[in-house]
């Protein structure tokens, strides 16, 4: 049901009107239509339909659910809102009166609106730190954390800095606005600000119209402490969570000034904020370099890797002279670029400037490293010489690197594709790319291993280091190699699969029950669930959750934004939230050993399907 603010309501409990009176609102009224909204319902008034045709009829909505009210302004809607009632008042609030609170618990939650206008109801929901322990805060925190975690769908970061500055600046335009309400909008701004800012920190750091609206938020609220000096805790946070310091203030800004004139000569300085250059030198990145033109090396570096650092990692690995070596990037338009000792391999969005090849210097291949029967030997024999237990630590302890950066909203830009180009997904998108590295690693090295029993060991081998996956928790690692041994180049080696144990295939089979697809993977959904935290989930499956709540649902509907859908999303990416906390100390990672480290950290890679199913055939031929 809709509801218009400009109809008559009838109000069931109201000090100034008598059961049934009828009371019509009037657009030059001096309360806002939001603030008037929420405080009849403060008041604990039913909203009943005026309909336009026949007589009026009323009668009480069967539950909250049913009671949406619809704000309008100049002729369209701006904002839909539900009344929902809160499970239970706490002693705290019993305490302070059961009618006001009763009237507290019935509370209206955004459905839809223009991003302006659920800004400003966030803002008049907000509970400071007096109601966070109660129903009502609770309910007033998730609903600020869908707003910071999902507001680049509908609105730009220079827009929110705009509104905010708006809303603490507010003159008194909406009616008489006492001492009291004039500091609590203020505050309630500067808590949104700083629940934004540690959010959200990692992707505002560089943001020029960020630092600009923090400085000028700062000097506001200098300016303000002469008439509100309770402002002076803010200020402190402030100080604390944005690294802004006054060298030169004038401190005798006290009550009984009669003047009011108070200059602040202040500089601000930002400590701890690194320069662009350093974070992105900083960052890790999975960088792939191709030995031949299927396969490459999948190596762990920092984002301001070399090309001479990386050609002697690569000669280190295939044993090869490094001065013979050159790395060359072939570009996405096909041109072929040298790269110099001292260029840099990623550019400042950590993007790779093309494919990387290491050629000789005469740009011919290096060697084909699947010819040599004797290699083949000696690289079957280190895989086999590897302990299992060793070899899933030291894949957690790598793929926990990349997930405990991950951030909630990386899922909400990846899903959205807002700024595809930019450095919000990469660590998202590096542990997708490990997930799919894993994979194609466990099918390189069963198809490259060319006797059948120690392809039989191999596999038996994979088995095991998936099941200690499982026990530590990284689903991630887990999937991937189900995944690969499962796949059709892997899986029908039927001479291979026969030579297997009993109860490896028994492991095996309840593995891969955990992979099952079916009833939307409920045997991972109930397995992962049961797993205490940190853990780390198959990011895929997480992204198809997110894609199927976004192409089910319209983001906007006639021109507002839908926020519902917004929290569903928030809902969902919360669960990375979840799951890298670690609150009794469980620890996910483990020390490993330094061999197994350097052997997972450069995994040599087919990644070539054709190659791929050409080696399966080569080792079993079709009958």
């Amino acid at each position: 049901m809709s509801w218009d603010c400009g109809l008559k309501y009838m109000f069931s409990a109201s000090p100034a009107l008598q059961p049934g009176s009828m009371c019509i609102l009037h657009d030059k009224e001096d309360l806002s239509r939001l603030e008037m909204v929420q405080r009849l319902a403060k008041d604990g008034c039913r909203f009943l339909q005026n309909h336009s045709k026949g007589p009026e009829r009323t009668s009480e909505p069967q539950s909250d659910e049913a009671v949406r009210v619809c704000l309008r302004e100049r002729g369209r809607d701006v904002l839909v809102l539900q009344r929902i009632s809160s499970e239970q008042p706490t002693l705290s609030a019993s305490a302070r009166g059961g009618g006001r609170e009763e009237a507290r618990n019935r509370r209206f939650v955004v459905v839809s609106g223009t991003p302006e206008k659920i800004l400003e109801h966030l803002l008049n929901d907000l509970t400071l730190e007096e109601d966070q322990g109660t129903s009502q805060g609770k309910e007033s925190d998730t609903l600020l954390d869908d707003f910071l975690l999902t507001y680049p769908v509908f609105m730009s970061t220079s827009d929110l800095c705009q509104a905010l500055l708006g809303h603490y600046c507010t003159k008194r335009h909406r009616g008489k606005e006492d001492r009291k309400e004039a500091v609590e909008r203020k505050q309630k701004v500067l808590h949104l600000v700083s629940q934004w800012m540690a959010l959200c920190r990692d992707f505002l750091r560089d943001d020029e119209h960020v630092k600009l609206f923090m400085k000028t938020l700062y000097r506001y609220v200098l300016d303000d402490l002469y008439e509100h000096p309770s402002l002076e805790k803010d200020v402190r946070e402030l100080q604390k969570l944005y690294q802004l310091h006054r060298t030169h203030t004038v401190d005798n800004y006290s009550p009984q000034r009669k003047s009011k004139a108070l200059f602040h000569q202040s500089s601000l300085k930002e400590n701890r904020l690194q320069s662009r250059g350093t974070q992105r030198e900083n960052k890790e990145v999975l960088c792939h370099v191709y030995i031949t033109m299927d396969s490459f090396l999948s190596m762990r570096a920092h984002g301001g890797v070399v090309a001479q650092e990386l050609l002697q990692a690569v000669a280190e690995r295939m044993d090869v002279p490094f001065g013979e070596l050159v790395l060359v990037a072939v570009t996405y338009n096909g041109g072929r670029l040298l790269l110099q000792p001292q260029d840099r391999v990623f550019s400042d969005s950590l993007r790779p400037v093309g494919r990387l090849h290491v050629c000789r210097k005469d740009l011919g291949e290096v060697l084909n490293p699947f010819t040599d029967n004797s290699e083949l030997q000696q690289r079957t024999a280190r895989m086999l010489s590897l302990n299992t237990w060793d070899v899933a630590v030291a894949l957690t302890n790598f793929d926990w690197t990349i997930f405990a950066s991950i951030h909630e909203q990386e899922l909400v830009y990846f899903t959205f594709s807002r700024q595809s180009s930019s450095s919000h997904t990469v660590a998202l998108e590096l542990l997708l790319q490990r997930c799919n590295e894993v994979q194609l690693w466990v099918m390189t090295e069963v198809l490259l291993c060319p006797t059948l029993c120690k392809r039989v060991q191999l596999i038996k081998k994979f088995i095991k280091i998936a099941a200690h996956c499982e026990a530590q928790r990284n689903l991630n690692c887990f999937f991937a190699i189900i995944m690969g041994l499962t796949t059709a180049a892997v899986s029908r080696l039927s001479q291979t699969w026969e030579k297997m144990p009993g109860k490896f295939k028994k492991l095996f089979t309840e593995l891969e029950t955990v992979t099952d697809p079916s009833l939307n993977h409920k045997a991972y959904r109930d397995s992962f669930k049961k797993m205490k935290a940190p853990k780390i989930p198959f990011p895929p499956l997480l992204l198809k959750d997110i894609t199927f709540i976004h192409e089910g649902n319209k983001t906007f509907h006639d021109n507002l934004v839908n926020f519902e859908k917004l929290h569903m999303i928030a809902e969902t990416v919360r669960l990375i939230r979840q799951c890298q906390k670690d609150p009794m100390g469980n620890g996910i990672t483990q020390k490993s050993s330094t061999e197994v480290r350097a052997y997972i950290d450069d995994l040599h890679i087919i990644d070539n399907q054709q190659t791929l199913f050409e080696l399966s055939h080569r080792l079993e031929p079709r009958a």
